[in-house]
């Protein structure tokens, strides 16, 4: 049988409940060590307790005095930014070879979207997921770049207001400027901007995204297939990720630039990338594409992380 590492989960919501589920049913190198919340009547903690994984409900200090503490080796964080901070902090006194997987934007460690750059931080003690926004249309915004330099981007993520739970509404400021930074720290972008739109429609839709781009003229044809190759390497993950529409084309001429704050008036090339994100209702509703990408992406750099340790400690 494979060598598996132990796995904590803080945040016993929608977020962790999904995360908790993919890993009992998909774990290769990851399994379920433990389920920490704070409310001891949720219903993430109580699923935990049935299939057998050890819980507590008294944050990451009750995380410290289970048994299993000691086995852990990968703590995903899926509370919000500010609690993110003192758990890290917290957790990292207690056991500082700790790797942290953080679903908040907190931001203590690097972006991390596993398409783009999570081979580079495999050996990373924190690393950060960015928010549902950032996993979604970075890829596409550094799509673009491997082709042409990108001056601006800017990205538009409609959800569900069904699918925001407590967690998204107080870290709405943090998701902007978190995604922001990414945008242009792994998708390339000279500038970057964020929005997020909370849409109250009934039946609820799934997510959708809008990606923008301003760039230098380049193939049109090269872009286009950048994105679709893009794409198919984020659906190995995220099965519901795919692109609505075809990628459509403006190209901004010298007399008539773009005013892009910042960066002044701009001429090149527009690119806009459509997409959308349907869930794999493990636990959550098909239409909360948003969260789904968010575990998914989790369980990936979870998995890719201890495929390295469980290599290193072989070799050793």
């Amino acid at each position: 049988m494979t060598r598996k590492l132990k796995a904590a989960i803080i945040g016993s919501g929608n977020i962790g409940t999904d995360l908790m589920i993919k890993i009992l049913r998909h774990g290769r190198h990851v399994e379920m060590g433990a389920m920490v919340g704070i409310d001891p009547a949720s219903d993430g903690l109580a699923r935990a307790a049935r299939m057998g994984v050890a819980t507590t409900h008294e944050g990451v200090a009750g995380l410290a005095r289970l048994p299993v503490f000691g086995d852990i080796d990968i703590v995903f964080d899926a509370t919000s930014a500010g609690a993110h901070v003192k758990n890290d902090a917290f957790l990292r006194a207690l056991r500082p070879a700790l790797r942290m997987v953080d679903l908040t934007p907190a931001a203590i460690g690097p972006y991390c979207i596993p398409v783009v750059n999570g081979a580079a931080h495999l050996d990373a003690p924190n690393v950060n997921m960015v928010t549902c926004g950032g996993q979604a249309t970075i890829p596409m915004v550094a799509a673009v770049s491997r082709v042409a330099p990108v001056h601006y981007a800017e990205i538009v993520a409609s959800i569900s207001s069904k699918s925001a739970g407590p967690g998204t509404r107080a870290n709405i400021d943090e998701f902007t400027e978190t995604t922001s930074r990414a945008i242009e720290q792994v998708g390339g972008a000279r500038r970057g901007k964020a929005i997020i739109v909370l849409n109250p429609a009934e039946p609820p839709l799934i997510m959708r995204d809008t990606v923008y781009c301003l760039s230098e003229p380049a193939d049109q044809d090269a872009i286009a297939e950048s994105v679709a190759r893009m794409a198919a390497d984020v659906q190995r993950y995220v099965p519901g990720y795919r692109l609505k529409q075809a990628v459509q084309f403006e190209e901004i001429a010298a007399d008539a630039p773009l005013n892009i704050p910042g960066l002044g008036r701009l001429a090149g090339l527009k690119t806009t990338v459509f997409l959308e994100v349907e869930g794999a209702a493990h636990y959550l509703p098909a239409y909360a594409g948003n969260l789904d990408i968010m575990t998914s992406a989790a369980l990936n750099t979870a998995e890719s992380m201890a495929e390295a340790m469980l290599a290193e400690s072989a070799a050793a």
